[in-house]
């Protein structure tokens, strides 16, 4: 396990979404809150810059015009720190996403105390249970970068809450070792 690379799933999560898209995933778009470093979504906006849309701080905001594009046909994935995305847009997240039961993916970064030098305010430990309070809501805390991978892919056609935090390559195995059929319940 010597040679395992170290990657974070915001990198993967990143790097799938911008692989998607050029797949020919075209109603995928990507919405940051003024976060596309740290989320990793500047990938996708450097190759995609008519799909990616920067909504400023502002996470309630940002989730409102993720139910918007959802209606419109498009997928959405909506992208900040945990405690931004399911603290502050907790309530337009159940109101304008999980009620209506939209076709909204939340790339929550940076979740539990792994944020520690950004201090409390960042930190967020309860993103899980509010986001499983939802109806209709998944969530999945990808292990490393091969989960990541498969997490964003295998979310397309559903309305998920996704978490990312950086972790280890886990088990020294392939992507398709340990994905291999990887599917999302229904809900």
């Amino acid at each position: 396990m010597a040679d395992v690379k170290m990657i974070a799933t915001r990198e993967s999560y990143g790097n799938t979404l911008k692989a998607l898209a050029a797949e020919g995933h075209d109603d995928l778009v990507v919405l940051d809150a003024d976060l596309a470093a740290a989320t990793k979504t500047g990938m996708f906006r450097k190759a995609y810059p008519d799909r990616h849309f920067d909504c400023g701080i502002a996470e309630a905001n940002m989730m409102g015009v993720a139910a918007g594009l959802s209606t419109m046909g498009y997928v959405p994935f909506v992208s900040s720190f945990a405690m931004f995305a399911a603290g502050r847009a907790f309530e337009q997240i159940r109101n304008s996403v999980a009620y209506p039961h939209l076709n909204v993916k939340i790339g929550a970064t940076h979740g539990g105390i792994s944020v520690g030098e950004d201090g409390a305010s960042h930190q967020c430990c309860e993103d899980f249970a509010l986001m499983r309070s939802l109806p209709g809501m998944t969530i999945i805390c990808p292990a490393d970068d091969v989960e990541a991978r498969a997490a964003v892919r295998a979310a397309v056609p559903h309305a998920l809450n996704l978490i990312f935090d950086v972790v280890p390559h886990a088990f020294g195995i392939t992507c398709a070792e340990r994905t291999a059929g990887f599917d999302l319940p229904h809900i």
